[in-house]
């Protein structure tokens, strides 16, 4: 073989090898294995859906009123009235005296009897509720805007991809499945 032959040989394998290269790094550029995330907004959807809302509140309640007339405070006044009435004055005096006091004391007891009942009030605690209008939101995704060379672009993804997405064969790898397989 001559000297010539071995050159041209050797040139060849090598324009093989160069060309063989270069097309494994596509068009004699770096592919990055990862594009830099330059923004993430999470995406919500509240479907229009109404729900309801409660919450658990303390009220006054009015005590049972067993005695609606108040018909012991009455009579508890009117005899402590018809008492007191009879030990003023003397002769048919005091027996008119006794009358008032029966009649002021059944008034004035009747009256402190209304008062104590309105005033016994318990705390019981109800749940009040009310309707609202998509107040539970659903997440639906992450819109994220990326880098990824020279070029800067919006995609939707299922997860927040954190600070960088994974490429490979020049495509971003946007769920979790693709984005941890095996290279």
């Amino acid at each position: 073989m001559g000297k010539a032959m071995i050159a041209g040989l050797v040139l060849g394998v090598l324009g093989v090898a160069t060309s063989g290269a270069a097309s494994a790094y596509g068009s004699g550029g770096y592919e990055p294995e990862y594009a830099e995330v330059l923004a993430v907004q999470p995406v919500r959807d509240d479907h229009g859906t109404a729900r309801e809302v409660c919450r658990e509140v303390e009220v006054g309640r009015p005590g049972q009123i067993q005695d609606q007339h108040q018909i012991a405070g009455t009579l508890i006044g009117a005899v402590a009235g018809g008492l007191l009435g009879s030990q003023i004055g003397g002769g048919s005096g005091k027996k008119l005296a006794a009358v008032a006091g029966a009649v002021v004391g059944g008034y004035a007891g009747n009256k402190i009897q209304e008062t104590m009942q309105a005033r016994d009030t318990r705390a019981v605690t109800e749940s009040r509720c009310d309707g609202a209008l998509g107040a539970g939101y659903e997440s639906v995704g992450y819109d994220v805007q990326y880098r990824l060379g020279q070029e800067v672009g919006w995609v939707r993804m299922d997860h927040d991809p954190g600070a960088r997405i994974p490429v490979r064969n020049g495509r971003l790898q946007l769920t979790r499945e693709e984005s941890s397989s095996p290279w």
